[in-house]
């Protein structure tokens, strides 16, 4: 797999981490309910089996490199979901993060 399908794959499954985490939210924090749980539990499940499908020699490598491309996709939930758009250090922090995540993914190995 091209390092484009696997930053597909990151990006996927920020979305289901992101969705399954929220729906927990709702339920705990917004007071919807408990059966916002369950959309919950079955995003994280989509979550966890793509990120298992990332091409990286090593589980803490993906889970690393995949850190950057999950602050970057929370913030553009908080902008489209939530309707707060992200400030200039939100964007700033997001930008290193993804620079981080490409130095993990992308670096020589020996």
């Amino acid at each position: 797999m091209r390092v484009s399908g696997t930053y597909a794959l990151y990006l996927g499954a920020a979305l289901a981490e992101i969705g399954g985490c929220y729906a927990f939210w709702a339920w705990l924090r917004l007071g919807r309910s408990p059966l916002w749980s369950l959309p919950g539990l079955l995003s994280l499940a989509v979550f966890a089996a793509l990120l298992t499908r990332a091409e990286v020699d090593a589980a803490g490598r993906a889970y690393a490199a995949y850190g950057g491309v999950y602050i970057a996709a929370s913030l553009v939930w908080l902008w489209l979901v939530e309707g707060r758009a992200p400030d200039r250090w939100d964007t700033g922090g997001a930008a290193i993060c993804l620079i981080g995540a490409a130095i993990v993914l992308l670096g020589p190995r020996g």
